[in-house]
């Protein structure tokens, strides 16, 4: 993090300044690796058509942090990451058997994980409100530590684009032919949804589960709006996302608004933005 930390210091801003704001600094790296990551998901989530699946797994992960809170556990993360997983292994495996849309299947699971976290964080009389944290989320909370686990997963998630984007892409347009052509759908899926549940997972404490889901769904939209080829479209996926996030942490700080409303917002306008240059070029 030293490395780091020098070269923010090096940027003209207050904040930026030598052995002051680290929350800031780490926040700032925070952005850009959450940034592509959500950025290379988004275009397979709007592929699929899953847009609301990020909601879901939001919900099961909300379950996860109120069953870790009842055991007594101090960090409840990593048990929101085993259930997170354990959700979208189960809906990739009832959507392969019975069928159904995507979107049905993902409101059964939404409705039944939300409907749990409540009432486990009732239980017994209890408060829902020491969760509200969880609807707005804190990215300035970040600690080097998850930034680097996040880091580690953002290349595991580069390397299965690499090898695997036909076989992505192709799943999502027709599945019935990828299978044909020897693609392994179901493990591609199952291994697409668990990317996306320890994602949403590890990031929803600091972007907030009212807006993550705008995070998986405004990248890949705007982009699909100019991209000609697939190479276009995860690029600029990734530059909107990167531009974005950036801008949404400025302006959060500078305005003192939510870090995680900013960047959907300034998400938003760019997808507006690319909508309209989609209408000039035609």
């Amino acid at each position: 993090m030293n490395l780091w930390y020098g070269l923010v210091d090096l940027l003209p801003f207050e904040w930026a300044e030598p052995g002051s704001m680290y929350f800031m600094k780490n926040a700032l790296l925070a952005i850009l690796v959450i940034s592509p990551l959500f950025a290379l998901l988004s275009t397979m989530v709007v592929e699929h058509r899953m847009a609301f699946f990020s909601d879901a797994l939001g919900h099961s992960a909300f379950t996860g942090i109120a069953i870790g809170a009842l055991c007594g556990l101090a960090d409840s993360t990593w048990c929101a990451v085993a259930l997170s997983v354990v959700f979208a292994l189960l809906f990739t495996l009832v959507q392969q058997k019975s069928k159904m849309a995507s979107d049905t299947v993902i409101g059964v699971f939404s409705s039944t994980a939300i409907a749990l976290g409540i009432f486990i964080s009732t239980l017994g009389g209890g408060s829902f409100t020491k969760f509200n944290s969880l609807l707005i989320g804190d990215i300035l909370s970040v600690s080097p530590r998850k930034i680097g686990l996040l880091a580690v997963i953002l290349v595991l998630v580069a390397v299965l684009w690499v090898f695997q984007l036909n076989g992505l892409t192709l799943s999502a347009v027709h599945p019935e032919l990828a299978e044909s052509r020897g693609v392994r759908t179901g493990l591609l899926e199952a291994l697409f949804n668990c990317a996306v549940a320890v994602v949403v997972t590890l990031t929803m404490t600091w972007v907030g589960l009212l807006v993550i889901n705008s995070l998986l769904v405004l990248p890949g939209a705007a982009a699909r709006n100019l991209g000609r080829n697939m190479r276009q479209y995860t690029l600029l996926s990734l530059l909107g996302g990167l531009v974005c996030g950036i801008g949404g942490l400025m302006v959060s700080y500078y305005v003192g608004t939510s870090t995680g409303a900013s960047i959907t917002l300034l998400l938003a306008a760019w997808f507006f933005l690319s909508f309209a240059l989609r209408r000039v070029k035609r």
